[in-house]
């Protein structure tokens, strides 16, 4: 039976992108929901045989108290159950730090240095795996370092029954997974070119924070050189991914 994708999408311009080309290369049906504007999360009890991926957003998993922002607290508990039933889920930036929550971790502000200083971790750079393929098949094919897309603030304190996969050198908590049905991405591999263009006019008060005046110019140009390669790394994780989910059973 072919699974289903469940993405639950933050805003506009963060879309699955690279995920939902391989699922429906796959035959997979995906659907969209938006908790962000009002839409209901579907029972999990209802969705056998789905894939959850919970994608990113400005927002940060601590806002959910915030006024106006019940809508993610009532994520994080539908997430929580979603995990609990270990049904297979993917969660990028804010989905990886949404996932961490409901399994018991936490996330702060990613600081560097002594004494510490906040950092904005945004644009093209390297992490390095921790573990190799023979021990992990999620990372079949992948060389021992990837270059992703990195664009975030905040640092994930794993809990304790995570594993942790993939390093950058300011975030350590990169790549990791809980069991072998959830699986989280602080950094971003599943974005596409003109989507890219699409995230620099949305966060461009962002990248001006993070990397200067000159920091859209600087994203334009690095993944002009290094977007391919992006794009083929995403392609094998994401693969891998799918054939690790997919063999869960969520009758």
């Amino acid at each position: 039976m072919n699974h289903s994708l469940l993405v639950i999408q933050h805003v506009d311009h963060e879309g699955p992108d690279l995920i939902h080309a391989l699922a429906t290369e796959r035959g997979m049906r995906v659907r969209t929901v938006r908790p962000d504007l009002g839409e209901v999360l579907p029972d999990p009890a209802s969705l056998p045989d789905t894939i959850a991926v919970v994608l990113g957003g400005p927002m940060g998993v601590n806002e959910r108290n915030k006024p106006h922002m019940e809508w993610l607290q009532r994520e994080l508990e539908w997430l929580s159950i979603w995990h609990q039933q270990k049904k297979p889920v993917l969660g990028i930036c804010l989905g990886a730090q949404l996932l961490a929550v409901a399994a018991g971790g936490t996330v702060g502000p990613l600081e560097v240095g002594d004494p510490p200083q906040a950092l904005k971790e945004l644009g093209i750079g390297a992490i390095h795996w921790l573990r190799n393929s023979s021990e992990e098949p999620l990372l079949d094919g992948l060389d021992a370092s990837s270059l992703v897309l990195h664009w975030h603030g905040d640092r994930i304190r794993l809990p304790d029954d995570a594993t942790l996969l993939g390093s950058s050198l300011h975030c350590p908590e990169q790549v990791f997974r809980i069991g072998q049905h959830a699986i989280g991405l602080q950094c971003h591999l599943e974005v596409s070119s003109p989507n890219l263009e699409r995230w620099i006019d949305a966060d461009h008060i962002y990248i001006v924070r993070a990397l200067g005046p000159n920091g859209a110019h600087q994203l334009r140009s690095d993944w002009e050189r290094l977007g391919g390669h992006l794009q083929q790394t995403g392609s094998k994780l994401f693969t891998n991914l799918f054939k690790q989910l997919r063999s869960i059973s969520n009758s």
